[in-house]
């Protein structure tokens, strides 16, 4: 397929999420491959874009595909209202950014039965940290089956949650400089009875703490205090919940006082209760940053060992 018709579908797709193409421009995979990269803007603010990189020869004219790009373009939409679209929370009150990656999916050239994607997550706590961490994210090639495509539309949300739940277990480690680090999509993360990913079983208290903190950072500290979207099917994913029953508890946590819902109640801006808090929330993210540094043996280090 002719980059022209990807362009065409792209951009049929994209007006019908409220997006615009404001650029694009051929690069090529990390095999070589030839890919077309969009930079889409919301119609309404062309200014606030995203980055959307697909195989040239990608076609998603069929019905299964095209619903899905067309989901991932309606939610990224929504997404770019946000102060900063491209920045997350995890559950153990760590902001990060996300970016730099290099779509498709490609083999590995390490000889293992996996597929890979490289890109990069970094420390968002409002003070120009130079924290980051370089992610390779892998599916084996007998779970990439699951997926119906291994390009951005099909994989950005597993992917993103999947650093998340690595960085959780503490696993995964904001560096200075460093090599890649492993993120590795398994099974484990996936329920092939009911069809969908699964990173976390949360209760609704650990949902109300979750939001109340994405509001603090996303908007109090990173976003100027301008609304962030609490609806986020991406949190849901990874809270293991709905976006139903996200909107409950966003409700919940604006009846508490500690954040003010826009007129839609999809979207929230912090409340002066909630601002109050920075000193917790800075002590909670130094407490996650100290769990995900490896510890090491003090002894074994200055060679005190019998081994």
């Amino acid at each position: 397929m002719s980059t022209g018709v990807l362009a065409a579908q792209v951009e049929a797709a994209a007006k019908a999420a409220g997006l615009v193409i404001v650029g694009e421009q051929e690069g090529k995979d990390f095999s070589g491959g030839p890919t077309a990269r969009f930079t889409l803007g919301l119609a309404s603010n062309p200014a606030k874009t995203l980055t959307l990189e697909l195989s040239s020869a990608f076609d998603f004219s069929g019905a299964a595909l095209k619903g899905v790009v067309d989901s991932y373009l309606q939610e990224s939409a929504t997404r770019l209202r946000n102060p900063r679209p491209d920045c997350y929370l995890t559950l153990h009150g760590i902001p990060l950014s996300f970016g730099k990656f290099e779509w498709p999916f490609h083999p590995s050239t390490s000889g293992a039965d996996t597929n890979i994607v490289h890109g990069e997550t970094r420390l968002e706590d409002g003070k120009e940290s130079i924290l980051h961490a370089k992610i390779a994210g892998s599916l084996t090639v007998t779970f990439a089956e699951v997926v119906a495509a291994l390009e951005q539309p099909f994989a950005e949300s597993f992917i993103y949650n999947a650093v998340r739940k690595t960085m959780d277990q503490g696993q995964l480690e904001l560096v200075k400089s460093g090599n890649r680090q492993p993120v590795p999509v398994t099974t484990r993360y996936y329920s092939s009875k009911q069809k969908k990913f699964i990173f976390n079983d949360t209760t609704d208290a650990q949902r109300q703490e979750f939001l109340a903190a994405k509001i603090f950072w996303l908007s109090g500290v990173l976003g100027g205090g301008e609304p962030v979207w609490l609806a986020d099917p991406r949190d849901a994913q990874y809270l293991n919940t709905t976006v139903e029953e996200l909107k409950k508890t966003a409700a919940a946590v604006a009846h508490e006082g500690v954040i003010l819902l826009t007129a839609d109640t999809e979207f929230a801006t912090p409340a002066d209760a909630l601002m109050g808090h920075r000193e917790g929330y800075e002590k909670e993210l130094v407490d996650a940053l100290q769990f995900i540094k490896p510890s090491f043996n003090e002894e074994m280090r200055a060679g005190h060992t019998n081994m």
